[in-house]
């Protein structure tokens, strides 16, 4: 016994902590599994295929660090500069960017940042051995100062926060040249121009590799991204209105995986996300394209870059009603699904021809051609105008006091007041609780908690006409944002023909 010499205490731990040890093993070999060397490789795998050209950046930026890398390994060059042929090697690792427009303006940046700090630290260097060798430090170290203040003051100017990593290099550069190398050694001249050439080796170096062996263009990107775009709302756009107009309300998600937006049913919903996300995405390569000489398929100058960003911007705002759709699709209140059948052809039409304009302006954009798509456009807004028409005709069904069961909801608020017929009551109840689960609709579990607990009375009828009321509408609400969605495609239409005009794209009549 407990508390005898000699006893022997056994603890039993209760169902709740094996499971919890249970659940911690399952967690450790969880992780240990998505840790594992297979699974890191497999990673990496999958992870190059998506994009080969992530592989191809990889290996340029390799065969340039070693081409570098000969001039300190041969003793010429590096008997002509010295150690300072090491900057060679930091100007590649620093300037080669994913895409050629990319380098060009990193490389500009770093040319003009290196050449304006190496002027100034020749001119602060001549001024100070001017004032003396006791005012010489005060003189620089001033500079110093002035230099960092002023530089680091006006990469934050909007209109120069392009060029903010030049502001940059002319701050480090600066200092290194005129403390490290100007003031210790007393040869800023020699200094200055030693490093500027390696500089100069490093950048033609990184510019000739990312040109010449296998370029990744800027313009290209954004031009392909912008297509995808276009793509992935249409598929979007479909899926949603597909599954809004099939789903019975037999499955509902979760509520917490509605809100960390986890349907892995629905990949489309997963990337039209992602277009809303791009914005900075475009805004990147479209500044890139701008430094990237003629090429491919664009092959003149001044090539209209931000006409695709603003294009990307009108698109994410359609993208903006497809995700209010989804919204819709996974609300607690959900309209019946014999109702929602009654509009499925109206609102299939015009989801099909909507989808198919966007997927026509992909493809337009895509080939480079200007095609007036005035019999699309008509048949997409003649399609729009029968759902409307359908709505306004058959309006009546979207009020609960047209409803087909308003007559036996009287009948039992009668039956209430002037029997007392249980088995009558209760067969109401029931068949009301089936509509319930059926429709999901919100708050479907007070409705249950009042059945178990109060039972039906004759006040909770006025409030399942409200609730049944509510529900209906959110019909009319999916209806509207399909409406909106389609007026705002008007405007992507005129933002992908301006397009058209100024990248002058081949013009083609579409009947």
């Amino acid at each position: 016994m407990n508390g005898k010499k000699g006893s022997i205490k056994i603890n039993i731990p209760s169902s709740q902590g094996v499971v919890a040890v249970k659940d911690l093993v399952g967690d450790t070999k969880h992780h240990s599994q998505s840790t594992s060397p297979g699974k890191w490789i497999s990673d990496v795998w999958k992870f190059a295929k998506e994009d080969t050209n992530r592989v191809t950046f990889a290996l340029k930026v390799g065969l340039a660090v070693l081409l570098v890398s000969l001039l300190i390994l041969f003793r010429a060059p590096y008997e002509i500069f010295g150690t300072n042929i090491i900057w060679s090697i930091l100007t590649v690792a620093i300037m080669f960017e994913y895409t050629v427009g990319a380098t060009f303006s990193r490389g500009f940046n770093r040319a003009l940042g290196s050449l304006l700090a190496g002027i100034f630290a020749i001119v602060i260097m001549q001024i100070a051995m001017t004032a003396g060798h006791f005012a010489e430090p005060y003189v620089i170290g001033f500079s110093i100062f002035l230099i960092g203040g002023v530089t680091s003051f006006m990469k934050l100017w909007p209109s120069l926060v392009e060029y903010e990593y030049g502001f940059r290099v002319i701050l480090f550069t600066y200092c290194l040249i005129i403390v490290f190398s100007g003031y210790r050694v007393g040869n800023p001249m020699r200094t200055a121009m030693d490093r500027l050439y390696s500089i100069a080796i490093g950048g033609l170096v990184a510019v000739l590799v990312n040109v010449l062996v296998f370029p990744i263009w800027a313009g290209e990107q954004l031009h392909r991204e912008l297509v995808n775009n276009f793509n992935t709302v249409a598929d979007s756009l479909e899926e949603c209105v597909k599954k809004y107009l099939t789903d019975d309300g037999s499955e509902s998600p979760e509520f917490v995986k509605t809100v960390n937006d986890e349907f892995p049913d629905e990949p489309a919903f997963h990337k039209c996300r992602a277009t809303l996300n791009s914005s900075s995405k475009l805004d990147s390569l479209a500044k890139a394209a701008k430094w990237e000489p003629p090429h491919g398929r664009f092959r003149h100058f001044f090539y209209p870059w931000s006409e695709y960003v603003k294009v990307g911007a009108v698109l994410r705002h359609c993208a903006y009603e497809v995700m209010a759709l989804h919204g819709c699709l996974h609300s607690e209140i959900q309209a019946p699904y014999n109702l929602r059948c009654t509009f499925q052809s109206e609102i299939l039409d015009a989801t099909t021809q909507a989808a198919e304009l966007l997927r026509t302006l992909g493809k337009d954009i895509n080939n480079m051609k200007l095609n007036l798509q005035r019999s699309l456009l008509k048949r997409v807004h003649s399609s729009t105008e029968r759902l409307q028409r359908s709505i306004d005709m058959h309006s009546y069904l979207l009020t609960s006091s047209h409803h087909s069961y308003d007559t036996p909801k009287l009948q039992t608020k009668v039956s209430f007041k002037e029997s007392s017929n249980n088995e009558s009551n209760e067969s109401y109840h029931e068949t009301m609780r089936k509509q319930q689960i059926r429709l999901h609709s919100w708050p479907s579990r007070e409705v249950d908690d009042q059945f178990e607990e109060e039972g039906v009375g004759a006040d909770l009828i006025p409030r399942m006409c409200a609730l049944e009321s509510t529900a209906t509408l959110s019909l009319a609400t999916f209806a509207s944002l399909l409406i909106e969605f389609v007026a705002r495609l008007d405007h992507l239409v005129d933002a992908v023909d301006l397009l058209a005009k100024m990248a002058k794209f081949k013009q083609e009549f579409a009947t």
